[in-house]
């Protein structure tokens, strides 16, 4: 058994008591946060960096100057992050040993990462912030990437999937073409995107056997071709994962065996609690087994207990499932109303509505929930209460509500008959009223939980946004790392085209922001050679078509 232990086990940390201090210290609650928030800043600061993208609007035609933050005010930020960093990458390297850490490339990469980025960082101070490009921008995403093992074994699986979706090397439609990039480029537009006449078109125009070539080509790539990179990434992504649980189940035996090995060599055993009784209580039963459960059930705080019968009664009477039930009813007379008297105002002009009705009945509505919440938490008990989401999602906007009804009693009066006041404040009556319908209407979400084909289609959606949490993180990677190299080129001028005449002036790299919202449009949108054509005439015609 020691032999297997030392030659076959996959788990090579340091197991002495300081070290085993240390790793439970790393990865407590407090410091995963601490690093959470410092990759979240290390990130964040690309909006206020230069050119920074404080601007209320990122179309070149209406944006005023934007303020740029001195120099060494998110170098100085930039530093602290670094130095966390630093605590971090060492931290882990010493709990791994050194003859892990040879083996760990990410550990490799992480600590050349931090020296490049410290070094672009004094080359910065050094020419006093006005140096063109920032290498350590591009560099940036590494510590997201590095931070999540999913986002590593997405990337893993990712990278062994690559080739055998490349895995015909035949050149021979090299001579079919004269320019690479651009016929490539064409074939792409023509398989990614709706407007595809516009490939069409111009050999269509001058003979109709061309339509042969094209309809054979998207039937192909749209019916196989896409269906068969599905088939290959799915089985790929199946098998990887199937290895991934079957080692992290080896490692999980391994490190469990290493543990009692170390309980076994311990010289000094320290005291513990026996129980001398013969039999458990149902109360030390269930603490044993939540001890040995890592995802123990929560239990919530226990209901007030009241001595008065009356108060008895009463705790029972709101605190019953049918008491919610019949706030879902009221919620839902709340919605009717308002989709009736909007009905019936809809031919009316705004001059000539009466919101005495709309303002009348939310206020007996709000009135409503905030009784509902009061003797919830009079049965409940504000912890009990709260330990629910549902009541801390009900609890929040009926707060909110009450708020926004007391600010409207406050500007514009009480409801009455004929009650439509002039403009006050920030947001005229109307607006204040149309914000509480749509609170009113999003507040009737409640119901959800009640529901099991909707709780379980909820539950559902929550879960697969969940699971994909590590693409999500791939994705911001690899946008970050465009964003940062796309900032630092000068967009130019250009003459009037398809990009100009569709208005998307907005849809440019001058600042990270802007450059987040055009890569997403890019991502999404159907007609995105337009952005292509333009980019590629601003900037370098083969650079932007591989790019994008």
């Amino acid at each position: 058994d020691q032999i297997y232990l030392r030659y076959y086990r996959s788990i090579n940390h340091r197991v002495d008591y300081k070290s085993l201090w240390l790793y439970r210290w790393y990865y407590s609650r407090t410091c995963q946060w601490i690093l959470s928030l410092t990759i979240t800043i290390i990130l964040a600061l690309a909006f206020i960096e230069k050119p920074s993208s404080l601007t209320v609007t990122s179309d070149v035609r209406y944006r005023l100057p934007a303020w740029n933050p001195p120099c060494g005010l998110t170098e100085s930020i930039e530093l602290l992050c670094f130095l966390v960093f630093m605590v971090d990458v060492s931290v882990k390297s010493y709990l791994i040993g050194w003859e892990e850490f040879w083996k760990n490339k990410w550990l490799m990469a992480y600590i050349l990462t931090l020296v490049v980025s410290l070094a672009d960082w004094i080359v910065s101070l050094s020419f006093l912030c006005t140096e063109d490009m920032r290498i350590r921008r591009i560099l940036r995403p590494f510590f997201l990437l590095q931070n999540s093992s999913m986002m590593k074994k997405t990337l893993k699986s990712i990278n062994s999937t690559l080739p055998e979706m490349d895995g015909q090397q035949d050149k021979e439609w090299v001579g079919y073409f004269r320019n690479l990039p651009d016929s490539l480029t064409s074939l792409l537009v023509l398989l990614t995107t709706a407007n595809n006449p516009d490939v069409m078109i111009p050999a269509y125009s001058k003979n109709r056997a061309y339509s042969i070539f094209f309809i054979l080509f998207t039937v192909l790539g749209n019916l196989f071709l896409m269906n068969l990179l599905t088939a290959i990434i799915y089985n790929q992504f199946r098998g990887y994962l199937l290895k991934s649980v079957q080692s992290s189940l080896f490692r999980r035996r391994l490190g469990i065996r290493a543990a009692f090995e170390v309980l076994s060599s311990l010289k000094e055993t320290p005291s513990l609690k026996m129980c001398s009784c013969d039999q458990l209580s149902a109360t030390q039963f269930q603490k044993l087994f939540e001890e040995l459960d890592k995802d123990a059930i929560k239990q919530h705080p226990p209901s007030p207990e009241y001595q008065s019968h009356f108060m008895q009664k009463m705790q029972f009477a709101f605190g019953h499932a049918y008491f919610g039930y019949l706030g879902n009813v009221v919620a839902l007379a709340n919605i009717i109303s308002i989709c009736v008297v909007l009905v019936m105002d809809a031919d009316k002009q705004p001059s000539e509505r009466d919101d005495f009705f709309l303002g009348a009945i939310n206020c007996f509505f709000i009135l409503y929930y905030l009784l509902e919440m009061l003797l919830k938490i009079l049965a409940l008990g504000l912890k009990r209460y709260l330990s629910y989401p549902s009541n801390r999602f009900d609890g929040l906007l009926t707060v909110i509500l009450l708020v926004l009804e007391i600010a409207t009693f406050a500007v514009y009066g009480f409801p009455h008959p004929g009650w439509r006041p002039e403009f006050m404040g920030l947001l005229s009556l109307w607006d204040m009223v149309r914000l509480v319908n749509m609170l009113i209407v999003f507040r009737f979400l409640r119901i959800i939980p009640n529901m099991k084909f909707m709780a379980l289609v909820v539950t559902t959606l929550l879960d697969l946004v969940k699971n994909l949490r590590a693409f999500a993180g791939i994705l911001v990677v690899s946008h970050v790392a465009r964003f940062a190299v796309n900032t630092t080129y000068d967009n130019g001028t250009l003459q009037c085209g398809t990009y100009e005449q569709l208005e998307y002036w907005p849809n440019n790299f001058d600042d990270f922001a802007a450059a987040v919202v055009t890569l997403w449009d890019v991502m999404v949108v159907n007609n995105w050679q337009v952005f292509l054509e333009f980019w590629a005439a601003s900037v370098f015609s083969l650079w932007v078509n591989n790019f994008l």
